[in-house]
C-alpha cells in the first residue's frame, strides 16, 4: 500500500484518502484486472476492518522500472514513499534515474496542451447532446470530458495514468495529489453522490443499458462539476508548469 505524505484522513469532513495497492507481475497478461484481480478487489471490498477504498494498480516490472529510468514522478514517488508488503528475490525496482526540470517543463505542458483541449471538446459535444435532449449520450460524454480532466492533471503532474475508466479510481488519485480537487464534486449529500455515481456508471450503462437513465437537471448539475474540474485541473496545471518552468530557468 501506497500512502503519501499528503495522505487525508477526515472522515468527518467527507474526506479520506484511499489506498492504492500496486501489484508487481511478471507477465503483461497478469495485468488484466477483470481477469485475474477481480477476485481480490471484491474481498478488500467487502473487508470491514480496511473500511476505505482500496484502488488495485497492476503492472509489470518492465513497466514499473521503465518509468524509473525515465524520471516519472508518479514511480520515483512509489520508490521513495511506497511501503513494500511482500516481494520475491529478483523483482527490485532499478535506482530511479533524475528527470531534468527542463524535461519535465517539456512532458508536462505537452500533455497540458493536448488534454486541456480534449476536456473542452467533449464538454462542447456534452452541450449539444442536451439541447438536442440526447440525455444518455449527454451524460457519456461528460463522463470523458471529466476522464480527460483527471488524465491532464495526472499527466502534468506524474506522468502517468492507470488504464481505468473508473472516475471514482482516478478522482482519488488526482485529489491526493492536489486537495483543491476535491471541491467540484460535492459529497455532502446523498443526492450529491447520487450524480456522481450517475457519472460513474455513464461510461458502460449510458451507452448499453436500457435501465440507464437521467435527467435534465441531473445532468446539468454533473456538467457543472465538471465544468468546475475542468477550471480547476487548468489553474493547478499551470502553477506546476510555472513551477516546472522556474527550475528549468527557462
Amino acid at each position: 500500500m501506497l500512502p503519501r505524505g499528503d495522505w487525508v484522513d477526515e472522515p468527518e469532513y467527507g474526506y479520506q484518502s484511499d489506498y492504492d495497492l500496486l501489484i508487481i507481475v511478471s507477465h503483461a497478461n497478469l495485468t488484466d484486472i477483470a481477469e485475474y484481480w477481480y477476485v481480490a478487489e471484491d474481498k478488500i471490498l467487502r473487508d470491514a476492518e480496511i473500511a476505505r477504498p482500496v484502488n488495485i494498480i497492476v503492472h509489470t516490472l518492465e513497466e514499473v522500472n521503465r518509468g524509473l529510468k525515465r524520471g516519472e514522478y508518479f514511480w520515483v514517488d512509489i520508490a521513495r514513499d511506497g511501503i513494500v508488503l511482500y516481494d520475491l528475490p529478483g523483482s527490485e525496482l532499478t535506482t530511479p534515474m533524475p528527470l531534468t526540470a527542463s524535461d519535465a517543463y517539456e512532458m508536462a505542458s505537452g500533455y497540458f496542451a493536448d488534454w486541456s483541449a480534449k476536456v473542452n471538446d467533449a464538454l462542447e459535444i456534452a452541450d449539444f447532446c442536451i439541447e438536442k435532449r440526447k440525455f444518455n449520450d449527454a451524460a457519456f460524454t461528460l463522463h470523458q470530458a471529466a476522464e480527460r480532466a483527471y488524465t491532464c492533471f495526472l499527466l502534468v503532474r506524474s506522468q502517468y495514468v492507470p488504464r481505468s475508466h473508473n472516475l471514482k479510481f482516478l478522482r482519488s488519485l488526482a485529489e491526493d495529489r492536489d486537495p483543491r480537487l476535491v471541491d467540484a464534486w460535492p459529497r455532502a449529500t446523498k443526492l450529491d453522490r447520487r450524480r456522481f455515481e450517475l457519472a460513474k456508471r455513464a461510461y458502460v450503462e449510458a451507452r448499453y443499458s436500457a435501465a440507464y437513465d437521467i435527467g435534465s437537471d441531473d445532468l446539468q448539475a454533473i456538467k457543472s462539476a465538471v465544468s468546475m474540474l475542468r477550471d480547476t485541473v487548468e489553474t493547478v496545471s499551470r502553477e506546476w508548469l510555472d513551477g516546472l518552468r522556474q527550475k528549468a530557468d527557462l
